[in-house]
């Protein structure tokens, strides 16, 4: 039975939007309302990558 989606080498490559390749995945736990929260962005993910780089960032000056 053929794959519906297509073969991997057929499929798209996205750019990063970001300098790097998006390679790794980070997981934690969070209370629900931060997950609502969250969720309730246009893009989840991206508005999590900035959060988390800002405090690095802002760690990095002290």
């Amino acid at each position: 039975m053929p794959n519906p989606k297509g073969k991997p080498e057929n499929l798209p490559i996205y750019p990063a939007k970001g300098e790097e390749p998006l390679e790794d995945n980070l997981s934690f736990r969070v209370t629900k309302s931060m997950k609502e929260e969250v969720k309730a962005h246009d893009d989840p993910a991206e508005f999590c990558r900035r959060a988390i780089q800002e405090a690095l960032d802002k760690e990095k000056k002290k």
